[in-house]
């Protein structure tokens, strides 16, 4: 099975380039959207440089959601999944 990939950039840089079959969840909505987390085997979030993505995988944990990986920078996870 595919992990979920999870971009924690905001809006604008999603758009400006991202990883192949990512979704666009800001770090500022995490919390908020928990439940389209739940279920997953795999996730895997990132961002530019790995530091929005850890605080996402701290909120995530924090909300019981397990199996959460930071990817680290987005161009890192997109050669791994594009």
């Amino acid at each position: 099975m595919k992990p979920l990939l999870v971009d924690v950039r905001e809006p604008e840089e999603f758009m400006a380039g991202s990883v192949k079959n990512a979704v666009s969840i800001p770090l500022d909505q995490v919390e908020n959207r928990l439940s389209e987390f739940k279920n997953q085997h795999r996730i895997i979030v990132f961002c530019r440089s790995g530091i929005r993505a850890e605080k996402a995988r701290q909120i995530l944990s924090e909300g019981g959601i397990k199996n959460i990986e930071n990817g680290g920078a987005w161009q890192k996870v997109g050669q791994q999944f594009n």
